[in-house]
């Protein structure tokens, strides 16, 4: 008699795998977390697992080598940056992900950013809190109407952050070489060139993946291009801005200011963005409320199900490699 599928959990940043293991209840499917996230730990319940669902944790090929029966390797997630997917795709494993949650909570937390830094809110808060009622502190405040924000992408999460801006009266415009014109005429934002984007924003929000191209893609040159009255916003990929670049940037006025939800390293001990008044940051937390973290969960849940009843999953990312049942 064979064995109910096993699915393993690398890692996982959840109260609880509840709502993923309900999902998998379908199939009848024993889930086991890892007991770490180095990879023997991991290791120890995947090597033998037919699927398994990721977080955070790094998955490298010398891993994907080892998992003889893995079919399916699911990512928590939007992102797939810590997947080695060639070798997936070499093993036969497909690799999937999650694109289309938290996409309320991302545009959400970007335009809170956003009205946070035009209205300079977390600095107008610590020093009345600090004791000091004073206007004149946090002027200059500008109008928001009329200002252009510049999308650096066009996916689901900026295509829901620009009717929210255009209600606070924005002129949004975007650039992105994967979207056609019609896609952004539709939404009445502009398609405009990196370059152009940046000459003509007072507010930039990146939205891109994680690519070789994307790494390190704000840079010493890119803010020199920039307004110096502009200000930055990140709830993409940590590693898309050069942070020590951005730091030196608003020490030499190029821009006003930045509100980063991602780092290249997290928690950013030694930052050189820490301690500035005109930096925001928060806890890679923008992707997050309740009830996101339930529909990320079934969702990749659902993915692990199809595939091991046979089924092509929904969103792979090198679908070559669904063999099928």
């Amino acid at each position: 008699m064979s064995r109910p599928p096993l699915v393993a959990v690398s890692d996982s940043v959840f109260p609880d795998l509840d709502p993923a293991r309900e999902v998998l209840s379908r199939v009848g499917a024993d889930l086991r977390l890892a007991a770490g996230v180095t990879p023997d730990a991991i290791l120890q319940v995947a090597r033998d697992a037919d699927a398994l669902l990721v977080t955070y944790a790094k998955i490298t090929a010398d891993m994907i080598a080892q998992m003889t029966r893995c079919r399916i390797i699911a990512r928590f997630g939007i992102g797939v940056d810590n997947v080695d997917i060639p070798a997936a795709t070499n093993a036969g494993i497909v690799v999937t992900r999650v694109p289309d949650y938290c996409i309320d909570e991302v545009s959400d937390h970007t335009l809170a950013l956003l009205l946070a830094l035009a209205r300079k809110i977390t600095f107008a808060n610590s020093r009345a809190q600090a004791g000091h009622w004073e206007m004149s502190a946090v002027v200059p405040i500008h109008r928001l109407r009329g200002s252009v924000l510049g999308l650096v992408g066009f996916g689901r999460i900026p295509q829901l952050v620009a009717p929210k801006a255009k209600a606070f009266g924005l002129r949004v415009i975007s650039c992105d070489p994967q979207v056609s014109r019609e896609p952004m005429d539709r939404a009445g934002v502009e398609k405009v060139e990196f370059f152009e984007l940046l000459a003509a924003s007072d507010f930039i929000s990146i939205h891109a993946p994680l690519t070789p191209e994307t790494n390190g893609l704000f840079n010493a040159d890119v803010f020199r291009r920039m307004k110096p009255t502009a200000h930055l916003i990140n709830t993409a990929r940590g590693p898309i801005v050069k942070e020590q670049a951005l730091a030196d940037a608003l020490d030499q006025g190029l821009l006003a200011g930045a509100a980063l939800d991602v780092l290249s390293h997290e928690p950013p001990s030694g930052s050189p963005l820490l301690g500035r008044d005109h930096v925001i940051l928060t806890p890679h937390v923008s992707f997050y409320s309740a009830e996101s973290l339930v529909e990320l969960q079934c969702k990749a849940a659902e993915e692990v199900v199809r595939v091991l009843g046979g089924e092509k999953p929904l969103h792979a990312l090198n679908p070559e490699a669904f063999k099928g049942s």
